[in-house]
């Protein structure tokens, strides 16, 4: 097998399969690409088993052929080249590496094509369209708050994805916080609902552009996405995903508006010191004003008043920051609204214990529920 590439082209696309890869080890096949040079296109795979990517560029083809190689190794000659054409050349299990450029030369050792596992074809799957910027926001607005715990909870370790009527949504939670986002009069076609893997839709948002439509199709126990030259493929979690609408508080009667910017530094500022095992801060809210405060440890104690939109009873919650300061990166108003009932009310304060409403400030399609801590 014998074709020129371009360096640039050939380093974006090595890169998404850095990412695909999870086995670092040279004598595993799960570490390789797969690469197939015919018909003036070279195509190239990469799995970690579960997850599959497929992309293709045009190149020159002299000698048509297939072959697999180490992509870590491949993506560190390709990054120390300059820009250019670059020739690879296979012979026996051997691949040359060659920059017309320079008078340098690197040899890869190979394993047979044979060996890398069968990624099947989506040519009969039926695919639908979504807009490309509607699809990666849905995405940022809910990937943070899958769960961490693989072993107990696995079907909540992925993104719940489903079409219900015109309306399309995705959920994640951890069993303490929620996040929802809605699309509404979405045109496509019913499929059944999926509890979709956050490593396919992190390589999504990372890679796909907010210009035009992704392609995605849910399929049995699998799901597709395609945009520009490439694919992604990956089986989806089994499991029943909980009830998520019986966890979204209703009826809320006390809201506070704060600016979005000044709640965002002073958690920066007051989480410095607070216990990271639990992540507890306090907001002690009274009319005008909010009080984060990060209560004592062995390392001392910070606390911050910001200006709040609130005349009410004094009011107290403990919350865990990490689920505040998550969902605000993806907050895109000036303002941000927390609704909530005060449902343990004593002679001078309210204290919130039960499920708190966080959104931006007009209502969007999305919002997040957070669980207080203890106080």
């Amino acid at each position: 097998m014998k074709f020129t590439f371009d360096r640039d082209a050939m380093i974006k696309e090595i890169a998404i399969a850095q990412e695909v890869i999870t086995n670092k080890s040279p004598i595993s096949i799960l570490s390789n690409i797969l690469i197939i040079a015919e018909h003036g296109i070279l195509t190239i795979k990469a799995t970690d088993s579960t997850l599959k990517f497929t992309t293709s560029i045009p190149v020159d083809i002299t000698e048509e052929g297939r072959t697999t190689i180490f992509c870590d190794k491949f993506m560190s000659i390709l990054s120390s080249l300059p820009s250019g054409d670059v020739e690879f050349i296979q012979e026996d299990i051997g691949v040359t590496i060659k920059p017309i450029a320079k008078r340098f030369t690197a040899k890869l050792k190979s394993q047979t094509s044979d060996k890398f596992p069968e990624q099947g074809s989506s040519d009969n799957i039926p695919f639908f369209e979504i807009v490309a910027k509607d699809f990666k926001e849905m995405i940022k607005q809910t990937i943070f708050a899958v769960s961490k715990e693989s072993r107990s909870r696995s079907f909540m370790t992925g993104v719940y994805f489903i079409k219900e009527n015109d309306i399309l949504t995705m959920v994640a939670t951890d069993g303490r916080r929620l996040s929802c986002v809605n699309k509404d009069g979405v045109n496509i076609p019913d499929f059944q609902p999926a509890i979709v893997p956050t490593k396919i839709l992190s390589c999504v948002l990372k890679n796909a552009s907010d210009e035009g439509n992704i392609q995605v199709a849910v399929v049995d126990k699998s799901i597709f996405v395609k945009f520009a030259n490439v694919e992604f493929s990956s089986t989806l979690i089994e499991g029943q995903f909980p009830n998520y609408k019986k966890v979204i508080p209703e009826n809320l009667s006390i809201s506070i508006q704060l600016n979005k910017n000044d709640l965002e530094a002073a958690l920066k500022r007051t989480s410095i010191m607070a216990d990271k095992e639990i992540n507890k801060i306090l907001f002690k809210i009274s009319s005008g004003v909010l009080k984060i405060v990060s209560p004592e440890t062995d390392n001392g104690a910070a606390e911050e008043e910001i200006p709040c939109r609130y005349d009410g009873k004094d009011i107290s919650m403990a919350l865990n920051f990490v689920y505040v300061t998550e969902p605000l990166k993806g907050i895109d108003s000036e303002n941000v609204i927390f609704d909530f009932n005060g449902d343990e009310d004593f002679d001078d304060e309210i204290v919130v214990s039960k499920a708190i409403l966080m959104h931006p400030d007009p209502q969007g399609d999305y919002f997040h529920v957070i669980m207080p801590l203890k106080g």
